[in-house]
């Protein structure tokens, strides 16, 4: 019984940082960096993150960000991959993976929103190759802390992954606060489960900005990230302060 509840424990943590691992690279790289070119990523970083992306996801960058590039040019209205306004907010919760792999798997929308993004020699090498990916980061996870523990560890990263991604999309333009008049929200907690991608209605108020917390009292980790980054050099953020959209006005929320 103790190796056994022993063996879970290790599962579970090693889980939670491999999820955070990959929500950082989300968030920084897949985000702010590609999607919105918020920032700049210098190329040692840059082939980190590709790489965590790829052992712990399997996502091609292009496809996240010719997704939600979609998103933001359709926010819940009739084109958008993922509104919980048209479809539901426990329908995307449920479907989001379907939903995502409906759109990143359309060529016209690869071509639309992301031609800025070719494939180069390390896609080809690498990160081109999906399942290879994935397997590879599982076989990694079970020789670092056991076939059992590391079966499982992958297991349970695969569903906190993908429940936090899909609550960005669905408890986001669902559920909490709307300081800005969006039909987004920010939820803190979702945030620290995410790394920052809780602050949803920031993102949509100013979806250039790399910094989604604009008060002092929100917290987003993925900010923190990009600010060491910058101080090591490896990175080069487009500006700090909070640039609002023209459309976006505060409200009361």
């Amino acid at each position: 019984m103790t190796t056994f509840l022993s063996t879970i424990g290790i599962s579970v943590l090693a889980a939670i940082a491999i999820t955070t691992a990959a929500n950082l690279c989300t968030t920084v790289y897949l985000h702010r960096a590609l999607s919105h070119r918020a920032l700049s990523v210098r190329f040692p970083a840059a082939f980190l993150f590709r790489a965590i992306i790829w052992l712990t996801t399997g996502i091609k960058p292009k496809e996240w960000v010719a997704v939600h590039r979609k998103h933001h040019a359709y926010t819940d209205v009739d084109g958008d991959p993922h509104s919980p306004i048209l479809l539901g907010w426990w329908t995307v919760q449920k479907r989001n993976v379907l939903l995502y792999r409906e759109a990143a798997q359309d060529p016209v929308n690869i071509a639309k929103y992301a031609k800025d993004i070719p494939d180069d020699k390390w896609d080809r090498m690498f990160f081109g190759h999906q399942k290879t990916g994935l397997l590879l980061g599982i076989a990694i996870i079970m020789v670092a802390i056991g076939p059992v523990a590391g079966l499982l560890a992958a297991f349970l990263h695969a569903n906190f992954y993908l429940a936090a991604n899909a609550a960005v999309n669905a408890l986001g333009h669902h559920f909490g606060r709307r300081p800005y008049a969006n039909n987004a929200t920010n939820l803190q907690w979702l945030a620290f489960c995410t790394m920052g991608e809780g602050l949803h209605n920031n993102h949509h108020a100013a979806p250039s900005s790399p910094r989604l917390s604009h008060k002092w009292h929100q917290i987003d980790p993925g900010w923190w990230v990009i600010r060491s980054l910058s101080v090591l050099r490896l990175a080069t953020v487009r500006f700090s302060d909070i640039r609002l959209t023209a459309s976006a006005k505060t409200t009361t929320n």
